[in-house]
């Protein structure tokens, strides 16, 4: 019977929470749990949110010994693989803790670095830091994929981070609170969390180890999907508030040349007579002139829905006096 979680179901809450996502990895999992103990009990309070993302391996088997013999585990098992971005969020809504961490669990990432990242983020007064494997000990298909896609989501975003896709993250609670990640987001979670209006978003070398179980899960697939979900980011950000200069701007483009097209045919018909039920033109102008009133009334709508939604919006605020 599986078990559920309730972030009251204890008075007393962990300083730090760490949100462990995974699949397939059960032979690194003990001495992961124990590195995270290493690195954190002689300074913080913590828990560590273990999140099975569908694995096929014993993982959920040793995330259940784990917990039975230490308090401070937890888990959450899926049915089946929803992706990282979802384990990601799923482990973020039970988190207790007045900062959040986030790490793989393949043991690539150290847990040392946390308290090191948490130091960081307090002393700088930041919202959130992001690590930067400066130092990979990855294949080539993945180290060049990465280094483009990083490369080309801070020129886009305009956040100086190196490393987007660095599973060591820490966070201030407030910041996962205020985000919803899914698709393949929590690659773009400091970009996320920038528009959330969170502009403290530091960044710290960490040590990146070779993996020592398993293999990667890392594809073509991933990083394709990757930039789909940035285009998709992108386009939410800057035309969800305002749907009709987007659509509203295709529309007008599409009617006005339309209306040329079937102007000047019009023109042509009446002073020269020429014949137009074979000019492929005309039908060519009819198409731009009702693709053009469609788009239009997709943004108008768009306004209509945003209008109407405008007292649920939810708005961040910094303090109230």
């Amino acid at each position: 019977m599986s078990k559920e979680y309730n972030k009251s179901s204890t008075d007393i809450n962990p300083e730090v929470s760490v949100v462990v996502p995974l699949l397939n990895e059960d032979e690194s999992l003990r001495e992961l749990a124990h590195q995270i103990d290493l690195a954190l009990s002689p300074r913080f309070s913590y828990e560590v949110i273990f999140v099975d993302d569908g694995s096929m391996d014993e993982s959920w088997i040793v995330i259940q010994k784990l917990a039975a013999t230490d308090q401070r585990i937890r888990g959450i098992r899926f049915r089946r693989n929803y992706g990282k971005s979802t384990a990601l969020q799923k482990g973020f809504d039970q988190v207790r803790g007045k900062y959040v961490a986030t790490m793989d669990a393949d043991l690539q990432d150290d847990p040392a670095e946390i308290p090191l990242m948490i130091d960081q983020l307090v002393s700088d007064d930041l919202d959130l830091v992001s690590g930067w494997k400066k130092v990979r000990h990855d294949p080539l298909s993945k180290t060049i994929p990465s280094r483009f896609f990083n490369k080309v989501t801070s020129m886009i975003s305009g956040i100086d981070i190196h490393d987007f896709n660095c599973g060591l993250k820490v966070y201030r609670r407030e910041v996962i609170d205020s985000l919803v990640i899914y698709g393949e987001m929590h690659r773009y979670i400091p970009v996320l969390a920038k528009w959330e209006g969170f502009e403290g978003v530091g960044e710290k070398i960490v040590q990146h180890h070779p993996r020592k179980y398993g293999k990667t899960k890392f594809g073509l697939s991933r990083f394709l999907n990757g930039f789909l979900d940035l285009v998709t980011l992108l386009f939410i950000h800057v035309y969800f508030q305002r749907p009709m200069h987007f659509f509203g701007s295709l529309g007008v483009g599409f009617i006005a040349l339309g209306s040329i097209i079937t102007g000047y045919l019009v023109f042509m018909r009446v002073f020269f007579e020429q014949y137009l039920s074979n000019r492929p033109l005309l039908q060519f102008g009819i198409l731009l002139l009702v693709l053009g009133l469609q788009f239009f009334s997709v943004g108008f709508l768009g306004e209509m829905m945003n209008k109407a939604r405008a007292k649920e919006r939810n708005v961040n605020i910094r303090e109230i006096i």
